[in-house]
């Protein structure tokens, strides 16, 4: 949304600022801005997590490994032991009951998320680092 509106307020300087250096740098500014106060959250985060990591109780630095177990587990569920269960069970003639299944996408978006690979690829995007 910043880089809409990047384009249009630079064009209001060309009204407003005669001195040209100054214009530059008053767009450089403008054009960085955004990313700049994305830089500033992720070191915010950084302190927040540092913190957390540190804490004694388990209910404040073990949520993150928590939900990182739970998703592993269910990936591992999901993609190995339902899978081989499965077959062993047809293998041998054993007849079981449907295996419970749960909604992948939801659990993607939670591990995507812990693992910061959603934020990573639109940066990369806007950086032109990725076709």
């Amino acid at each position: 949304m910043l880089q809409a509106l990047i384009g249009p307020v630079t064009g209001l300087l060309d009204k407003f600022i005669e001195d040209k250096d100054q214009k530059a740098k008053l767009a450089h500014d403008i054009a960085t801005m955004s990313e700049k106060h994305a830089q500033e959250l992720a070191k915010g985060q950084l302190e927040i997590n540092k913190a957390e990591a540190q804490h004694k109780s388990i209910f404040v630095a073990g949520w993150r490994p928590f939900i990182g177990w739970t998703c592993g587990i269910a990936l591992c569920w999901y993609f190995v032991l339902a899978p081989v269960t499965i077959f062993l069970c047809a293998y041998l003639g054993v007849t079981i009951p449907d295996l419970p299944s749960f909604d992948m996408g939801s659990l993607m978006t939670v591990l995507m998320g812990m693992l910061g690979l959603g934020g990573l690829r639109t940066y990369e995007k806007q950086k032109g680092l990725t076709k």
